[in-house]
């Protein structure tokens, strides 16, 4: 009697260790406890896993409700190829489907939270033939305002971001001052270091013994006659002394004795 258990131990045994018979089952992930405040809208997120092909047309989801105070499980979302909002009830108009089937994804949105969805909310998931798992579940709190550990993330967040930008700016200010540096001190040659440093020069000027000067040479001055406008030689305002005038007349009477 013994022996023909042996074998069919034996038989499954082997049967599962190559591979023909396996042992299947859905395995859901979900977030445990979240907190949320009065009158938002919070993500209820579930994950799957299963050893069968996913076919988004055989998946269904279901998610339910059991309040904190005693009283029956309340249904809030079911999904299988298509949403199906809850018609009545507490949920209605006030959960949307969130998800996606090929990735894994069974979460629900709750729009608006009011206290009374203070609560466990169970998300099963089917996927056959893996039709067998243990449901996932989520503690939603409702509170009137955001918690501490909320509060000090939110502010560790905006110090966070606060320092990179801070750490981005004096990268931007050391460039700037290693750029000038270089640019005011001549560098040495690297391959001959004995070699005296390169001059940097300003290609918009140039040594004074290179500059080209230029002069205006002007042998007779000229006026212009403000009258006319007519460009004449400028009158002398020296007077003209006796000799001069002597000479003057005896050439005049030279020629009128001619």
């Amino acid at each position: 009697m013994c022996r023909p258990r042996l074998q069919l131990y034996a038989l499954l045994a082997g049967l599962v260790a190559s591979g023909v018979l396996q042992v299947r089952g859905m395995k859901v992930y979900t977030s445990g406890e979240v907190e949320a405040v009065n009158g938002t809208d919070v993500r209820l997120k579930c994950t799957f896993s299963s050893s069968s092909t996913v076919r988004a047309s055989a998946v269904s989801v279901a998610w339910n409700f059991r309040p904190l105070v005693p009283g029956r499980e309340e249904t809030v979302f079911f999904f299988q190829d298509k949403a199906y909002p809850p018609p009545d009830g507490r949920f209605r108009k006030r959960v949307t489907w969130a998800g996606d089937i090929m990735g894994g994804d069974a979460s629900i949105m709750l729009h608006q939270v009011k206290f009374i969805y203070n609560g466990t909310y169970t998300c099963q998931v089917k996927n056959p033939p893996d039709v067998h798992g243990i449901a996932g579940e989520v503690q939603l709190r409702v509170v009137a305002t955001a918690s501490y550990s909320d509060i000090a993330i939110l502010a560790g967040a905006v110090a966070g971001a606060i320092g990179v930008l801070l750490l981005v700016l004096g990268f931007i200010v050391c460039v700037k001052r290693c750029h000038r540096t270089r640019v005011g001190h001549p560098e040495r040659d690297p391959n001959n270091p004995d070699k005296p440093p390169r001059e940097w020069k300003d290609p918009t000027l140039c040594h004074p013994a290179e500059a080209v000067h230029l002069y205006m040479t002007c042998d007779v001055p000229f006026e212009i006659d403000s009258s006319d406008g007519v460009i004449s030689e400028e009158s002398s305002n020296e007077p003209v002394s006796s000799e001069e005038e002597g000479d003057s007349s005896d050439e005049e009477d030279e020629d009128d004795d001619d």
